[in-house]
């Protein structure tokens, strides 16, 4: 687990908050020999918003710019080496709708800005072909392909990209799409397998102190300029010592700012995806994205699938996915962006039934739209929801990192989970630069040979454990800490 050639820091590092940004930097500073100590509310790493999607280029967000789609692919390739027992080995299909305003012509150009992104990667380095090969990155399929392929047998086990197109063309109304539609090597990402990987390698670290199920309700510098942290663990209250402070709190990150006395402005948002179950359809299916304007009635549909006829639905109208009022920003007096109570009360676990049922039901409904045999599935457990951070006033940004106030305090401000591992590499190079970290791993290893280390010594059965264990305890199915059977390697 720890890198012999580095000599130990004796620099001790607090890092508050247990989500994909927070675990990621602590398992990278303690792979340097800092000694890390890591506070989390809840009882286990890695909750909040829900996250399925790898993300590598950006293919949902047709608004952002192109060089943050490439910064998502490169970013994203290093996530998944770094977490690669995390990851669902299934393509994603992306089509237009006849009624949006955007053309297939569109996604053709930005995936090939891509592909030869993702090539140029490859070139740099082999073990970068984590997608697959880059002249198979994505392919176009007209109408008259897709009902070609219609008339074919669905295979339980899908391998050619065709194959993974089958089961799309006999459900899909194809009368309501643009052509050509697309198949891309864009993967899932478990969130629960994550938390698992995580959980752990930093339960097996010397130089990391995992403190769950404890609460920082204060933070303050001394004279020596370390800062004195106070926690609730477990209902008894403590006080830590730490030479380097690290916000990773999420959403809540202005919460520790106030305390710091920094007021950065900020926003953050509330969502939920819901979770169907499709019984008289148990295939592999791909991942499926109905491009749409955000925020109409007609925002894009996201359709995740798991084992076992169970799939995550994202619809981003107000009625579904958003929320009326569930975007909020920072104000003069706080950092922390106040969102009504009645969206804390569901991040706190307290939904009402009857929101639950009839998200589910409208989610449902949005994909049959497009799928009319997805009418008969059912509701398949409580939603997955979350409030996301997005530093600065742009509410379309999706690449951010880190952000330095002084040489002792850094705030990591990840909107997306790939940029948790250049946020951690960005704070070790902060940490060298000012002495606290004694000697520096190369890039080169950084993001190859030493992050796959941490994670890819663990057991599959181990990993496998605990994610059910994770989905369990948070009263989600089993089924969806479980990777399609294509992922099986």
């Amino acid at each position: 687990m720890l890198n012999k050639h580095s000599e130990y820091a004796k620099t001790r590092v607090g890092i508050i908050g247990g989500g994909i940004g927070g675990a990621t930097i602590a398992l990278q500073l303690s792979q340097q020999g800092a000694d890390v100590l890591l506070f989390e509310k809840e009882s286990s790493l890695v909750n909040g918003p829900p996250m399925c999607h790898l993300h590598a280029g950006g293919n949902l967000y047709r608004e952002i710019s192109d060089q943050q789609c490439i910064d998502l692919l490169k970013q994203s390739i290093n996530t998944a080496k770094l977490y690669r027992e995390a990851i669902d080995y299934r393509p994603t299909i992306v089509a237009v709708p006849l009624h949006d305003n955007g053309e297939p012509n569109d996604v053709t150009s930005r995936l090939t800005v891509l592909q030869k992104e993702y090539q140029r990667l490859i070139a740099s380095d082999p073990q970068n072909e984590i997608l697959g090969p880059a002249s198979e990155y994505f392919r176009l399929y007209q109408q008259i392909d897709l009902e070609r392929l219609s008339q074919l047998p669905v295979p339980n086990h899908p391998q050619t990209p065709d194959e993974w197109m089958i089961a799309f063309a006999k459900q899909t109304d194809l009368t309501q799409l643009k052509f050509p539609v697309f198949l891309v090597q864009e993967y899932g990402i478990s969130v629960f397998r994550l938390a698992a990987l995580t959980s752990l390698a930093l339960e097996s670290s010397s130089h990391c102190e995992l403190l769950t199920s404890t609460k920082v309700t204060s933070v303050a510098q001394n004279d020596a300029e370390q800062w004195i942290i106070e926690a609730n663990r477990s209902g008894v209250e403590e006080t830590f010592e730490v030479d380097y402070l690290i916000n990773a709190c999420g959403f809540r990150t202005g919460t520790i700012d106030d305390m710091v006395g920094l007021k950065p402005k900020r926003m953050v948002e509330f969502k939920a995806a819901y979770i169907s179950r499709w019984n008289d359809y148990q295939t592999n299916w791909p991942e499926i994205i109905f491009h749409g304007t955000r925020g109409t009635e007609n925002g894009m549909t996201q359709l995740t699938p798991y084992p076992n006829g169970y799939f995550q639905i994202h619809a981003m109208t107000p009625d579904i996915t958003l929320f009326e009022d569930g975007l909020v920003s920072s104000k003069q007096e706080s950092a922390q962006p106040e969102l009504p109570n009645k969206y804390i009360n569901k991040v706190n676990h307290k939904w009402d039934e009857q929101v639950i049922n009839e998200r589910t039901s409208k989610a449902i409904e949005k994909v049959a739209g497009f799928i009319p045999a997805f009418n008969s599935a059912d509701i398949g457990g409580r939603p997955m929801y979350g409030a996301q951070q997005i530093p600065g006033a742009d509410a379309t940004l999706r690449v951010a990192d880190v952000a330095f106030q002084s040489n002792s305090y850094a705030r990591c401000e990840i909107v997306k989970a790939s940029s948790a591992l250049p946020a951690a590499n960005t704070i070790i190079d902060k940490l060298v630069e000012l002495g606290l970290l004694t000697e520096k791993l190369s890039k080169q290893s950084l993001n190859t040979s030493m992050d796959i280390s941490v994670t890819s010594d663990i057991a599959e059965e181990e990993i496998a454990q605990k994610a059910e264990h994770l989905a369990q305890e948070r009263g989600f199915p089993v089924d969806l800490a479980r990777r399609t059977m294509a992922s099986v390697r």
